[in-house]
């Protein structure tokens, strides 16, 4: 869909989304890589994780880390990939001390972040994990962050103009 400039990528952990959200911009001039994550320096297997994203990168990429995209978003620029939606979710849960508060809590967040989406106007690929797949969660965190990025992925997902969803590594066109 050559005149789509909003995609969502949604996946599962380890399906591939980021690299093919990578490989979506790969023509891109430019490409400003938004990561939302927040590193912890006692957790090795994350910045594992996060030094293979930045390795793949091209070198032509700018990074900018930010918990909070709807900024980035307001402002003109390259491409963008925000990479990704279950990060800065789990950020704002913690900034909002949300994780036994009411759902909810965090929808002022989601609606500054729906909006700014929509409202982008350059090329945009978001990438956010699809957790409503496998086995109810047993913890109540854990079934908070699973409704919460459900609800917010179908929000995105209203508001991009195409939507894939990695499994395998194999895209499926979803709009």
């Amino acid at each position: 869909m050559p005149d789509a400039h909003r995609t969502l990528v949604l996946g599962g952990a380890r399906s591939g989304k980021s690299a093919f959200a990578e490989n979506l911009l790969s023509a891109e001039p430019a490409v400003r890589y938004l990561a939302t994550a927040v590193l912890d320096p006692a957790d090795d297997d994350f910045a594992e994780r996060v030094a293979g994203h930045r390795a793949r990168r091209p070198a032509h990429w700018s990074t900018v880390e930010n918990t909070k995209p709807a900024t980035v978003l307001a402002e003109t620029g390259p491409a963008v990939l925000l990479d990704d939606i279950g990060t800065w979710l789990t950020a704002r849960l913690d900034a909002r001390a949300a994780w036994e508060a009411p759902r909810g809590t965090v929808t002022p967040d989601c609606d500054t972040l729906v909006d700014a989406v929509a409202a982008h106007r350059g090329r945009l690929v978001i990438v956010s994990p699809e957790v409503g797949l496998g086995v109810i969660p047993a913890t109540r965190s854990g079934r908070l962050f699973r409704d919460e990025i459900g609800t917010l992925n179908q929000r995105l997902a209203q508001v991009c103009d195409e939507a894939f969803l990695i499994v395998a590594g194999l895209p499926v066109r979803l709009k």
